[in-house]
């Protein structure tokens, strides 16, 4: 896809027409701290969504679902509030009033439908949501509209993160130039069942609701859906895909269309780089390691066994502690769950570097090699089943000290 000469990587963050941007501090949980963030969107603007599968999912997760399903006919999204310092999870029957009422509140201040406003939020589960300070700062947000804001909005929806993740690209798009600009936050409690961070992706681009929908899935499946940082899904988070058609390119409605294809390679594109940079920000993570089946029987056979590999907490402080334990790896993938796995013909390697075959460690590999591999700030575990076609990948980072320091004073 980066090859391709009508698709371009742009360093700065750029506006997206249709979209504006507020940012604000409500004092959520501390002060002096950007912790509220409006995205808003013109009328007929198109938005799909995918969410948290844990059980236990938030208040805004609730209702943003019930908005994106029940809104009223020919109505469209207009707006996305979001906050951080309060997850607003596990507070009952009062934390879903309270994302109702700023979802009402800001409705009023805008001049739309409570149903076109989606909420969104992020932070310590089983606290209580302060309503009141985000309702009394809503009109600030909305007076800090601009369609330029998206590097405050990357900072704004930040938690445990060190760095905002952003990212821009315009490509060429029958004869029309697209822009698409996408911002993520997440580092921990991150294992996406879809998903397990926070990411807001918009285009100016015109495709119909039904392909942006399906385009939503794909994406998700081949980025945010393959990593993993600590193997806990979320109880809060969201991918939301925008797409505002004020490009002018005519509207793709033909799934097997080149726009469609070149679209949806765009978006992935983008959604790719922000989900890497989440691993590559995990919680006290040294290390961004890419995990590779190949040759598997089937997909989901390929994805048991790289999820077993990166979830792995020693295959995790292996990679840390730069120590060529490889018998780890070798564990995760016999106890992965893949059916009649044939170790006599699989293959493991660090990066080019061969270290098991014919059912044990291959015969020119040495402990030497290990390390070196093991000592890069990115390594490439691939393992070659042998029996198929399918193949997979899963990015992951190590585990460090630091993840633990992280965890246990998150709350203060």
């Amino acid at each position: 896809m980066s090859a391709n000469p009508s698709f371009e990587l742009l360093g700065p963050l750029l506006p997206i027409r249709g979209v504006s941007l507020g940012v604000a501090e409500a004092g959520i949980k501390q002060a002096n701290h950007r912790d509220l963030l409006l995205i808003e969107l013109n009328e007929g603007t198109k938005v799909s969504g995918v969410f948290t599968q844990n059980k236990f999912c938030a208040a805004p997760v609730i209702v943003a679902k019930e908005h994106i399903l029940r809104k009223k006919s020919g109505s469209s999204i207009r707006a996305l509030i979001v906050n951080t310092g309060s997850a607003n999870a596990g507070t009952g029957e009062e934390g879903i009033t309270h994302t109702r009422s700023i979802c009402s509140e800001l409705a009023r201040l805008l001049g739309c439908d409570v149903s076109q406003v989606l909420p969104f939020s992020t932070g310590v589960i089983l606290e209580r949501l302060p309503v009141e300070k985000i309702i009394l700062n809503l009109p600030k947000v909305v007076a800090n509209l601009k369609p330029d804001n998206w590097h405050s909005a990357a900072q704004t929806i930040l938690t445990t993160d060190t760095v905002p993740k952003a990212i821009s690209k315009k490509i060429l798009l029958g004869g029309s130039m697209v822009t698409i600009t996408g911002v993520a936050k997440g580092s921990g409690m991150i294992r996406p069942n879809m998903a397990t961070m926070l990411s807001y992706l918009a285009t100016d681009a015109a495709v119909s609701q039904p392909l942006l929908n399906k385009m939503i899935q794909n994406v998700a499946d081949n980025s945010f859906n393959r990593i993993t940082v600590d193997g806990d899904t979320s109880t809060n988070d969201s991918f939301i895909l925008i797409a505002t058609g004020c490009a002018g390119n005519l509207e793709i409605f033909d799934q097997e269309s080149p726009e469609y294809k070149e679209l949806q390679d765009a978006v992935t594109e983008v959604a790719v780089h922000l989900a890497k940079a989440i691993v590559k920000d995990g919680e006290g993570a040294t290390k961004f390691i890419t995990v590779k089946i190949e040759s598997g029987r089937d997909s989901d056979e390929c994805a048991k066994i790289a999820y077993a590999i990166a979830h792995s907490p020693l295959v995790k402080t292996a990679f840390f502690a730069s120590d060529p334990n490889l018998g780890r790896i070798i564990a995760a993938i016999g106890y992965a769950g893949a059916e009649d796995l044939d170790i006599d013909i699989l293959q493991l390697y660090l990066d080019d570097v061969l270290v098991f075959e014919n059912g044990g460690r291959a015969r020119n590999y040495s402990e030497e090699e290990g390390a070196r591999v093991m000592g890069q700030p990115e390594i490439t575990v691939r393992v070659v089943l042998n029996r198929g076609e399918s193949s997979t990948t899963v990015w992951t980072c190590d585990f460090s000290y630091d993840y633990v320091k992280i965890n246990s004073d998150y709350r203060s």
